[in-house]
């Protein structure tokens, strides 16, 4: 078969890949390429079409887990208001179940208390658990007397 032959498969799977985004037909147009390749080179229909089979079964086979397994993880940075999660913050007014403020990173927060039977007085030191909108989520970093 010819090689542009070949490539023109190669460039539908492609196409078909970035609707599906299943990383299947993406490897399997990279195999069409080494076929497309191989075919170049002037190898026969029998040697081409082991090379997609080889190709298709490394891609399917090796590369298809390892990519999923890396696209499942979680991403190490985090940004936004996500970032301020697990941060030390200062309280700034009496923070209760329903009401207080916490200076954050230099910002002033409303927040409120994780546990609703807490109240955490000015000055206390607070970890941000969560972010709501525009409040922390906020838990005492010692024992309240």
């Amino acid at each position: 078969m010819p090689w542009f032959v070949w490539l023109l498969a190669a460039a539908a799977l492609g196409a078909a890949e970035f609707f599906t985004l299943t990383l299947v037909l993406g490897l399997l147009a990279g195999a069409a390429l080494v076929a497309a390749v191989v075919a170049g080179v002037g190898v026969g229909l029998l040697g081409q079409l082991v090379a997609l089979t080889a190709a298709s079964a490394v891609g399917l086979v090796v590369i298809r887990p390892v990519a999923l397994r890396h696209m499942e993880q979680q991403p190490l940075v985090r940004d936004g208001s996500d970032a301020l999660i697990g941060r030390r913050a200062e309280v700034v007014q009496e923070v209760t179940a329903t009401h207080g403020l916490i200076k954050l990173s230099g910002e002033e927060w409303t927040a409120r208390a994780l546990d609703e039977s807490l109240v955490i007085p000015v000055g206390a030191w607070v970890d941000v658990m969560e972010i709501e909108g525009a409040t922390a989520i906020v838990y005492p970093r010692a024992l309240l007397p």
